[in-house]
C-alpha cells in the first residue's frame, strides 16, 4: 500500500517531468481541484436514488479515476503550500467533533450553529 508522502512524490515528479510547474499557481491549481469535484458530481446529476444506486456499481472505476483526480490535487496543493494534510485532517476531524458533538448532532443535518 502506497503512503501520502510517496504518492505526493509520484505526483511532483510526474509534473516536474513535463516542466509543469510554471502553470500550477495556488488559484489555478485550485480552479483545478474544483473542476474536478464538479466531474465527480456530474455521474449523479439528475439521477434518482435508484438510479443512483445502479450507476455506482457499473460505473465505479469511472467514479473512482474522478475521485483520484480530485485527490492528485489536494495533494499536490498541499505540497506547493508546505501544508501536512494529513495534519491538517486530523486537526479538522478534532475541530468538527467539538462542533458537532454526538449528543446534540446525531441524525441532524443541521448546522453546528443551530444545534
Amino acid at each position: 500500500m502506497k503512503n501520502i508522502k510517496d504518492l505526493t512524490k509520484r505526483i511532483i515528479v510526474f509534473r516536474d517531468a513535463r516542466e509543469w510547474k510554471q502553470f500550477h499557481n495556488p488559484k489555478d491549481v485550485a480552479l483545478s481541484l474544483v473542476l474536478e469535484a464538479a466531474e465527480v458530481m456530474e455521474h449523479f446529476q439528475w439521477k434518482n436514488k435508484e438510479e443512483m444506486e445502479k450507476y455506482i456499481v457499473t460505473n465505479k472505476v469511472d467514479i473512482g479515476e474522478e475521485l483520484a483526480d480530485v485527490f492528485y490535487w489536494v495533494l499536490l496543493m498541499s505540497a506547493d503550500l508546505n501544508i501536512d494534510i494529513l495534519n491538517a485532517l486530523e486537526n479538522k476531524i478534532k475541530k468538527n467533533e467539538e462542533k458537532y458533538p454526538v449528543e446534540k448532532a446525531k441524525g441532524k443535518h443541521t448546522k453546528y450553529n443551530k444545534l
